[in-house]
């Protein structure tokens, strides 16, 4: 039997870019879907793309609205009477220097990014505790071990997701083996994050980066991900060379990374 075959996934983040590939490639493994994001609509058209749509449930939610978000963890569980899987997909990026910043902009990216994927965590984690299994995937980015210019508190999320939920599975594995944390850390990824991303004022970027326009493609992100998590792996680090260098060489050549991190082009 295929490993997704019939497994409630629950997807943050699920009406565009990585979360759209994510779940047309485990609609078409015949998982059973609660797709997420703040636009029932775009939902709605992603629902329409996936095979067996009777499969398929649309649940809203604003991951910057925190008292929302226990009682529709509690709706998620109740939609198909379990979760087996969560994917905290959703976020949002960033373009402005730390100076052009406001802090309301800062505690924004923090609550959507950081505090919305542990919120819908800890709401769930009885359940996977009461049925003794259950998978937490996270999707962080390669800037959870590099800080980038112009990313700066979009990578201070990424960065204590990581230590988050490398806490968590610890923890898990002191507590219930069975429940397992994946942590997901691509480079660019070819969707419209940036044209997403806020300004220092808050609004949006409206611009396609360079760097992300030649990203590696969703669908090839979903198929390595889905391979993941069928295989309980811990961290799935994916992207092209140039990024994945950056990676090894802040963490075994940090002075040559130190000297070559504020010459990149980013934007």
């Amino acid at each position: 039997m295929n490993y997704f075959e019939n497994k409630v996934v629950w997807i943050t983040g699920a009406s565009s870019g990585i979360g759209e590939a994510l779940s047309t490639a485990l609609a078409s493994q015949g998982a059973k879907l609660i797709l997420s994001s703040r636009n029932a609509k775009e939902l709605e058209r992603v629902k329409a793309l996936c095979p067996q749509p009777e499969k398929i449930k649309v649940h809203p939610l604003d991951l910057s609205k925190a008292d929302t978000l226990e009682p529709l963890t509690q709706e998620a569980i109740q939609l198909f009477g379990r979760i087996d899987i969560l994917i905290n997909n959703g976020g949002i990026s960033q373009t402005s220097y730390v100076k052009e910043t406001q802090l309301s902009v800062d505690r924004r990216i923090m609550e959507v990014d950081y505090f919305g994927a542990i919120s819908l965590t800890k709401y769930l984690l009885p359940h996977f505790f009461q049925n003794q299994s259950g998978h937490i995937v996270v999707t962080s980015s390669v800037v959870a071990y590099i800080g980038t210019p112009y990313r700066s508190s979009y990578a201070a999320a990424k960065h204590a997701l990581n230590g988050y939920f490398d806490s968590l599975r610890a923890e898990l594995w002191q507590d219930c083996k069975t429940i397992y944390v994946t942590i997901v850390c691509p480079g660019f990824v070819r969707t419209n994050v940036s044209l997403n991303s806020i300004l220092g004022n808050g609004e949006k970027n409206n611009v396609m980066d360079e760097t992300i326009e030649k990203g590696i493609a969703p669908d090839y992100l979903a198929k390595k991900i889905l391979s993941a998590i069928r295989n309980h792996k811990n961290e799935l680090l994916v992207g092209g060379f140039m990024e994945l260098l950056g990676v090894y060489m802040k963490r075994f050549i940090p002075g040559l990374y130190a000297f070559l991190i504020p010459r990149m082009k980013v934007r």
